[in-house]
C-alpha cells in the first residue's frame, strides 16, 4: 500500500487562493487511546446480548491478530469497555498436536442472536484463518476455520473448515483465502463472506465470495461470487457486512489496484435485500467519498447506528484515506441518507499512529450504554513505526460528532484545504472573498423546523465574518466581524426541511478559515 506525500499549498492575496494539490493531514505526535496489548491488527469485538445467564449480557469480548507466537488471544470487559483483561485464547484444534499450524490471522468474533442448526442463541462464533508453515517459515496451507463456544467463551470447539487454500502470499500464483466474516440470517442460515485468490486462471486476481450453511456451520454450500472484477489487476477484499434497517444488508470492501491507480484501495459499498443476492458480481457498487472527493481506503469496517431519520447513520472506518482525506485514517466516514449521496468525516475515538500497512488493519466499533462508541484498532509505535510486529492494540470511547459537517468535505468554490492540527479533523478550508467563493453543505435532518447552526471559523488577519444561506434564504444571526486570533463560532438560526437541505457559507468581504458547520437540535419557537 502506498502513501502519497503532502503537496505544498500556496496562498496568494486577500481574495484569491491558489492550491498546488490536495493536502494530507499533518499528524500530531501523540496518539489517543489506551494500550491493550501488543498486536498487529484486525481487532474484532462483540457485546453479548443473548446469553442464558443474564449477568453475562453486556460483557464485551475482544480478539485480534497477535504479533507474537500463539493463537488468537481473547480478552473481556465487564465495564462496557473501560478496561479489559485477557481470559484465554482460541487455539487451532483441527490439526491437534501439529505445531506447524496456528489459528491467528483475520479473526472475526460474533454471537448468535438466534439458533442456527444445533447451535442455540447466545453461542459465540470465531472464524479465523489457520495457517501452516514449513521448516523455512514459508506458508504452505491456509484453512478458514469456524469455532463455537456455548459457555460464554470459556471453552471452544472446532466446528468446520469453510474453505482451504495455500501458498506463500508473496508468490504470484498462490491460492490464498482470507478474511472470513460470519452473518446469520433471520431464518438461521449462516453465511460466510471471504476473499479468495483461487480464480486467477479465470482472470480474477482476487474476488469476494460467500458460502451458506443450513446446519449451523457444520457444512458449507457452493461458492457464490459477490464482487469479481476481471482483468487480473483489481483485488476486491476484506468484506464486512452489516444489517441496515430498511435496506437489508450492506457490504463494504477495499478495492486494491495492483497498478497503484489513483484510487487504489478506495472503499466501496453494496446493498442486498436478503444478504445473499448482491447483484452482478462485476458491479463494484458505490464508492464511498465526500463531496470534495476524500475517501476511506483499505481495511474497512461498517457499523449502523440509530439517528434522527429512519435511515439512521452508516459509519465506516478504514486504515487510511485518499483524495485529500486524513491519510492517517483517524476519521470515520458517515452517511445519514442510507448510503446515498456524499459522506462526511468524524474524528475517531482512537487517533492511531501510522508507520506500516497493518496499523489500523480492520477495526472494531461497539456502541456503549452511555451513548459513546468504543473503538479498537492497532497503531504503530513511536520508537519502531515501520515493523508491524511492534504494533500495539489501542482502545478508547467517545461520542461521535454526527451533527458536525467538516468544511473540507463540503463542495467548495474558491477555497483550498490546509493541514491544521488544531482543526477537528486535522484540516481546514481557507475560503476566498468574492461573489463566487462558497462552501456548500448537503445536510439531512429528520424533522422540519428551526435549528441553530454553528460555524467554526478563524480570521486570517482581516476583520470578517461568515454569512449563511439555507435553502436559498439568508439565515438570521451570526457574529460581528473582528480580526481576533484563534477559532471562533458564529451562530445562526434558520428553518430546515425534513430531508435534504443546502446550506451555503460565504465571506464576500474578506477571506476566512473554516473548520466545520454543526447542526443543533430543534429550536422552540
Amino acid at each position: 500500500m502506498r502513501r502519497a506525500p503532502s503537496p505544498a499549498l500556496a496562498l496568494l492575496a486577500a481574495s484569491v487562493l491558489l492550491c498546488t494539490g490536495a493536502a494530507m493531514a499533518d499528524a500530531p505526535d501523540d496518539v489517543v487511546g489506551q494500550k491493550l496489548a501488543p498486536g498487529i491488527g484486525y481487532a474484532s469485538a462483540v457485546k453479548l446480548a443473548h446469553q442464558s445467564n443474564a449477568d453475562d449480557n453486556g460483557r464485551l469480548l475482544l480478539v485480534y491478530e497477535p504479533s507474537g507466537p500463539g493463537n488468537v488471544p481473547l480478552f473481556e470487559s465487564r465495564d462496557d469497555g473501560d478496561s479489559f483483561k485477557r481470559i484465554g485464547s482460541v487455539d487451532e484444534t483441527a490439526h491437534r498436536g501439529d505445531r506447524s499450524w496456528a489459528l491467528r490471522w483475520q479473526p472475526h468474533l460474533s454471537e448468535l442472536a438466534r439458533s442456527s442448526g444445533d447451535l442455540p442463541a447466545g453461542t459465540l462464533l470465531l472464524a479465523a484463518n489457520a495457517i501452516r508453515r514449513d521448516g523455512d517459515e514459508r506458508i504452505t496451507d491456509q484453512d478458514l476455520q469456524l469455532y463455537a463456544s456455548r459457555d460464554g467463551g470459556k471453552t471452544w470447539t472446532y466446528r468446520s473448515s469453510i474453505v482451504k487454500g495455500g501458498g506463500q502470499p508473496s508468490d504470484r500464483l498462490n491460492k490464498g483465502v482470507w478474511e472470513p466474516y460470519i452473518v446469520v440470517l433471520d431464518d438461521g442460515r449462516m453465511v460466510v463472506f471471504y476473499s479468495t485468490e483461487q480464480h486467477k486462471a479465470q482472470g480474477f486476481n482476487q474476488l469476494l465470495a460467500h458460502r451458506v450453511s443450513t446446519d449451523g456451520g457444520r457444512t458449507w454450500g457452493k461458492e457464490v461470487f459477490d464482487v469479481a472484477l476481471p482483468g487480473g489487476v483489481e483485488r476486491p477484499g476484506m468484506a464486512i457486512v452489516e444489517r441496515i434497517p430498511g435496506r437489508g444488508y450492506a457490504m463494504v470492501y477495499e478495492n486494491i489496484d495492483n497498478t497503484g491507480g489513483a484510487r487504489n484501495g478506495q472503499v466501496h459499498i453494496k446493498f442486498s435485500r436478503d444478504g445473499l443476492d448482491w447483484g452482478d458480481a462485476g458491479d463494484r457498487g458505490t464508492p464511498i467519498q465526500t463531496a470534495s472527493g476524500a475517501y476511506p481506503s483499505a481495511c474497512p469496517t461498517i457499523r449502523w447506528l440509530p439517528g434522527e431519520t429512519p435511515d439512521g447513520v452508516i459509519v465506516v472506518a478504514a486504515q487510511r484515506a485518499g483524495g485529500g482525506g486524513d491519510a492517517g485514517g483517524r476519521t470515520f466516514y458517515w452517511n445519514a441518507d442510507g448510503g446515498r449521496g456524499p459522506w462526511w468525516e468524524a474524528g475517531a475515538p482512537v487517533r492511531k499512529r501510522t508507520g506500516n500497512i497493518h496499523a489500523g488493519w480492520t477495526q472494531a466499533m461497539i456502541p456503549r450504554d452511555d451513548g459513546t462508541l468504543l473503538h479498537v484498532t492497532s497503531s504503530s509505535t513511536a520508537n519502531a513505526p515501520a515493523p508491524d510486529e511492534t504494533n500495539e492494540i489501542l482502545f478508547a470511547s467517545a461520542p461521535l460528532a454526527l451533527n458536525r459537517y467538516e468544511a473540507e468535505d463540503a463542495v467548495r468554490r474558491g477555497g483550498a484545504q490546509i493541514d491544521n492540527v488544531d482543526a477537528s479533523a486535522y484540516r481546514k478550508v481557507r475560503l476566498a472573498s468574492g461573489p463566487d467563493a462558497a462552501l456548500a453543505f448537503d445536510v439531512v435532518v429528520g424533522e422540519a423546523g428551526p435549528r441553530e447552526i454553528t460555524v467554526r471559523f478563524a480570521d486570517i488577519g482581516f476583520a470578517a465574518a461568515p454569512r449563511l444561506r439555507v435553502n436559498g434564504d439568508a439565515a438570521a444571526g451570526g457574529v460581528e466581524p473582528t480580526s481576533a486570533e484563534g477559532w471562533r463560532e458564529a451562530r445562526f438560526t434558520a428553518p430546515l426541511k425534513a430531508g435534504h437541505n443546502r446550506i451555503v457559507v460565504s465571506n464576500p468581504e474578506r477571506p476566512l478559515d473554516y473548520d466545520y458547520l454543526a447542526i443543533g437540535g430543534p429550536v422552540s419557537p
